[in-house]
C-alpha cells in the first residue's frame, strides 16, 4: 500500500492555542487509526515548542490519505496553517515494508 508524508505546520497566530485545545482528541484519534500509522510526532522548533506535526501513513491512494487527514481533530479545529501530503517511498531505515 502506498506510503504518504503528512508535513503540517501550525498557524502562526493562534496555533500554539488551538493545538493545545484540540490535543486529547488529536491524540485520542491518531490512537485509533491502528497500523495505518508507520510514524507520527510533532515537529519541534529550536526550543522544543510544537509547531507542526507530521505523519507517515499508509492509505490507498491521496484521495485516502487527505480523506484521513480531513477527520483529525488538529484539522477540525483549525491548528495548521500550512498542509502538505506527498506520496513518498520507504528506501532506507529500520521498518522499511518488505
Amino acid at each position: 500500500m502506498p506510503l504518504f508524508c503528512l508535513h503540517c505546520l501550525d498557524k502562526i497566530e493562534g496555533g500554539a492555542e488551538a493545538r493545545a485545545k484540540a490535543r486529547p482528541a488529536h491524540l485520542a484519534w491518531a490512537a485509533q487509526i491502528g497500523p495505518a500509522v508507520r510514524m507520527a510526532g510533532p515537529l519541534l522548533d529550536e526550543t522544543g515548542n510544537m509547531v507542526g506535526s507530521v505523519f507517515l501513513i499508509e492509505a490507498a491512494d491521496l484521495a485516502a490519505a487527505k480523506a484521513l487527514h480531513a477527520e483529525d481533530p488538529y484539522v477540525t479545529g483549525d491548528v495548521f496553517g500550512h498542509v502538505h501530503i506527498h506520496e513518498t517511498r520507504w528506501a532506507i531505515g529500520e521498518g522499511k515494508p518488505e
